[in-house]
């Protein structure tokens, strides 16, 4: 019998049984995403912002294809928990939100990563998208967008407070002025926003970060200022990042754009866990065990030999490397094997006869797969190919048994982040409590394929 180290998933119907046995037999690795957790994470949003009549809106920023959840899912569960506004970094990803069926009427969407030059300027103004504007050449090739289109583009304007990044520098803020006051006269431009982003809100902890942050504010109330001054008042002004959606609300103005908040994380562990700020993680990567065999005391494991079993012992293979984005970073180090130095691989959870357990990833990722040193027998565990693993998930962290997606950055020496959204296509998704979260239109959006 196998056993399973995942929950028991609490599927809608037997349609959902039969995709999730589909998905196992084409991949032996699942991402679950619960649409349930995504709309109580914004819902909760939504209430720190003062509810959904405060004068502050909430957009959810699904970049990055929602940061690895699968973009039109997660949007509509963003929209199912009172967002009302939508950020896609890329444009191909803001349009297709349009494709999806998610209208002007439901929801504002706004584009700022392209090139000035090469942006399919027309085609967003058709689907009624916003627009940043960050540089002169991209404002001159935006109005002439909207002039062949024949309707005015919605602009948001990027000012560089300090973060170096995208956005208008006070030194060239005139030149860009000028530009936007003669393209909004002519109707080509209309000015909806100003934004910024800032650099270190996360660490609030940290004094003079804390007076960094204030020095973007007082930089980015100046950028206002000026727009004032040249008749281009904003509609709307927004700043705040998760870290001051969840702890400056002096800060919210009329939109903030919580991010790794609606996937159900906290920007920074300096900040404290998600459960402070009562969030629930929205995604659990499990995979099912494949080689399960025993190895003699001494027995290296993977590339370089950079681990050896100190014991007789058990392996077991995981079926997913780095090209599915196990980060090669999280590869187990001993000091038998590695010449004297140690480093804990990427924990993951397996269930054994006592109940689960952590073990680690043992030598070096690879490409498709990674060695787990059981530290036991596995007839004594009862541990088999076949077994359902977690490799992260909602939980308390790897001292509970429970590895998050902190867990793996702490061993891949990255950001939480970055464990979501390296994770391959080849990952299928599912999704839990669609039913429960979503409309009966919205979920005619979605492939059936994926819904438990």
């Amino acid at each position: 019998m196998t056993l399973s180290a995942s929950p028991q998933w609490d599927f809608s119907s037997t349609s959902g049984t039969t995709n999730y046995d589909n998905a196992r037999r084409n991949y032996p690795a699942q991402a679950i995403v619960d649409l349930a957790a995504l709309q109580s994470n914004m819902q909760h949003i939504v209430s720190i912002c003062g509810g959904a009549h405060s004068g502050t809106a909430v957009m959810g920023v699904v970049k990055a294809d929602a940061y690895g959840h699968g973009l039109i899912p997660t949007a509509l569960a963003a929209l199912a928990g009172g967002a009302t506004w939508l950020g896609a970094a890329q444009p191909r990803e803001a349009l297709l939100l349009r494709k999806a069926g998610i209208g002007p009427d439901r929801c504002h969407v706004l584009t700022w990563m392209y090139s000035g030059l090469e942006a399919p300027f027309e085609e967003l103004i058709d689907n009624d998208i916003d627009i940043s504007v960050g540089s002169l050449a991209g404002i001159d090739a935006l109005a002439k967008a909207a002039r062949a289109v024949g309707r005015p583009a919605r602009v948001h304007v990027k000012v560089d407070t300090g973060f170096g990044r995208n956005g208008f520098t006070p030194q060239i803020f005139d030149q860009a002025l000028a530009k936007l006051k003669r393209y909004a006269s002519e109707g080509a431009l209309q000015i909806v926003a100003q934004w910024s982003h800032l650099a270190v809100a996360d660490m609030p902890k940290v004094p003079a970060f804390v007076q960094s942050t204030e020095q973007q504010i007082a930089s980015f109330n100046e950028f206002t200022m000026r727009m004032k001054r040249a008749g281009l008042e904003p509609q709307i002004r927004h700043l705040a990042n998760t870290a001051a959606t969840l702890s400056r609300p002096d800060i919210h103005f009329e939109l903030v754009r919580p991010g790794i908040a609606l996937y159900g994380y906290e920007p920074d562990p300096s900040m404290g866990t998600p459960q402070d700020y009562g969030l629930t993680p929205a995604m659990t990567l499990q995979a099912q065990l494949s080689t399960v065999k025993d190895l003699e005391q001494g027995h290296s494991i993977s590339y370089g030999k950079t681990y050896a079993t100190q014991s007789e012992t058990s392996s077991a293979i995981l079926p997913i490397g780095y090209a599915d984005g196990i980060h090669r970073s999280a590869s187990g180090f001993d000091k038998e094997g590695a010449l004297h130095t140690t480093h804990l691989g990427g924990p993951i959870r397996i269930m054994t006869d006592d109940g689960p357990r952590v073990v680690r990833i043992s030598g070096r990722v690879c490409m498709d797969q990674c060695v787990l040193d059981l530290h036991g027998k596995a007839d004594a565990l009862n541990v088999h190919e076949g077994d359902t693993v977690t490799v992260f998930g909602p939980g308390r962290g790897v001292a509970f048994n429970e590895p998050t997606a902190e867990d793996w950055a702490h061993a891949a020496d990255t950001i939480s982040y970055e464990i979501f959204t390296c994770l391959r296509s080849r990952i299928p998704r599912l999704y839990l409590h669609a039913n429960e979260t979503l409309s009966e239109d919205d979920i005619g959006k979605l492939d059936p394929n994926t819904l438990l």
